[in-house]
């Protein structure tokens, strides 16, 4: 089976020894996404704008890999604090269409650059 790496500049570069995404057949494994914006490489400020960029910045990921956050079959998402949970919920959903992926969500201490959200996903393609 080969691997391809997916890389888009619609979402942020890659700021370590990890890539984008991973193609290997169908299946596409997405680095976690913080709120950053791919164009300045700085964080969102508050919880609903880091949540709406982790997604937009995951769909772009996706998009380069030529599918769409509704062929993601696994999130995990990480919170400093699990109030923000229903929040995360509500933002999701203006993104998805059912049936619903799988999911996860963490409570974690902290995140890469004080993110309050991180979440990365798994993608199904036919």
């Amino acid at each position: 089976m080969t691997r391809k790496t997916i890389h888009t500049d619609l979402a942020p570069k890659a700021i370590g020894t990890y890539s984008q995404a991973v193609r290997t057949g169908n299946t596409v494994y997405c680095s976690g996404q913080i709120g950053l914006d791919p164009q300045t490489m700085q964080m969102v400020e508050g919880i609903d704008a880091q949540i709406r960029r982790v997604l937009d910045n995951l769909q772009a990921v996706a998009e380069a890999a030529g599918g769409t956050l509704n062929d993601v079959v696994r999130f995990t998402v990480y919170l400093t604090d699990l109030k923000h949970f229903a929040k995360v919920n509500e933002i999701m959903a203006a993104y998805l269409k059912e049936p619903y992926p799988a999911r996860a969500a963490v409570g974690v201490a902290s995140l890469p650059r004080d993110a309050l959200v991180e979440i990365d996903a798994i993608l199904h393609l036919e």
